[in-house]
């Protein structure tokens, strides 16, 4: 490969082409967006300090995902396995809710799109990297052993063989197989708990249509409209909070109590986790402009909102989506909503 030849300028330009499919490599590890990103940049400190002795006996893409491996692992030795509100408790009756944060390293973040699905031709692909991003499926692996976890994304989200996968890790084809089959019988034992997204890639009509009227619900507050668009199991999280909400009458409730300084809220969209969602920005007195509130994920399956997740750290969230904290009030947009 001639690797003495190359100029720091080459190598940072051949590491960088890597970053994207790396990130979302360990956001599925780490089940943290920023953690992921900061697996990443290790891996890319060590790939560029250990440049020189790698000689091209495997691809330069195998090597930076074996480095990126090591680095996960040794970040998972902790033992800690993020989760969704509905992965820790019970739901809780609207009577009974109350909001008690949790650490930020409890739960499973959130991520954009743009960063950890790099563009592929093969829209087929692009719909495997989506589905193996959202929330139900990153919840599902956080289930797994590291090595489990590693080798059913190489293997099933990757589509890397066996005798690759046992070679990074540097075990035998067999150990691979038998860790495969393993996480495999994990997640099918997951399967069918609570009501799962069916979102198609890229969005139906259908699905455009059901966005479009969730959005007028929402900005206009309309908890009949927002009831009908709802699944009758749908489930509400809130995260750092550990309150979770399951069905309707539950939801729309605690949105006209708790959670009622959201009326007239202004909705931006964000891909998000494979997923449709929203920025949603919550009316600011004092400057009549909005400020940011939370990154809405939204669930869908059978023309039905089945999940309605709303992460709260604006501070943490809004920046990694290239989102400003306040927005100023457009009075023609103003007078739309009224």
């Amino acid at each position: 490969m001639g690797s003495s030849m190359a100029t720091p300028t080459d190598i940072d330009l051949q590491l960088e082409k890597y970053r994207v499919e790396l990130t979302g490599y360990c956001y599925r590890m780490l089940g943290s967006s920023f953690e992921a990103e900061d697996a990443v940049q290790d891996t890319m400190v060590r790939a560029w300090k250990s440049y020189e002795k790698f000689e091209g006996r495997s691809s330069l893409r195998s090597w930076l995902y074996r480095i990126a491996t090591n680095v996960c692992l040794d970040m998972l030795t902790a033992g800690n396995k993020r989760a969704r509100p509905m992965d820790l408790s019970e739901s809780t009756p609207l009577a009974q809710a109350a909001l008690a944060p949790r650490p930020d390293h409890t739960w499973l973040e959130p991520m954009p799109d743009a960063r950890v699905l790099p563009t592929v031709e093969d829209p087929a692909d692009t719909a495997v990297a989506k589905e193996s991003v959202r929330l139900a499926f990153m919840a599902a692996l956080q289930q797994l052993p590291p090595k489990q976890r590693a080798v059913l994304i190489l293997r099933e989200v990757l589509a890397w063989k066996a005798s690759e996968v046992a070679e990074l890790l540097g075990t035998s084809v067999a150990s691979v197989n038998s860790a495969l089959q393993r996480a495999r019988a994990t997640l099918a034992e997951r399967d069918g708990q609570g009501p799962e997204g069916a979102v198609s890639d890229p969005l139906d009509e259908e699905q455009q249509k059901l966005l479009e009227r969730y959005v007028a619900a929402f900005e206009g507050y309309d908890m009949t409209a927002l009831t009908a668009l709802l699944h009758e199991d749908a489930i509400m999280t809130m995260p750092p909070f550990d309150l979770w909400l399951r069905g309707t009458a539950d939801i729309t409730g605690f949105m006209t109590t708790l959670g009622s300084a959201c009326a007239g809220s202004h909705l931006v969209p964000v891909q998000v986790n494979g997923l449709p969602g929203f920025a949603q920005y919550k009316p600011d007195e004092e400057t009549g402009g909005f400020t940011a509130w939370a990154v809405q994920v939204l669930e869908l399956s059978d023309g039905r909102i089945t999940g309605f997740h709303c992460f709260l750290d604006t501070q943490r969230w809004f920046p990694l989506f290239d989102l400003p904290l306040h927005l100023e009030a457009k009075p023609d947009e103003v007078e739309e909503r009224v």
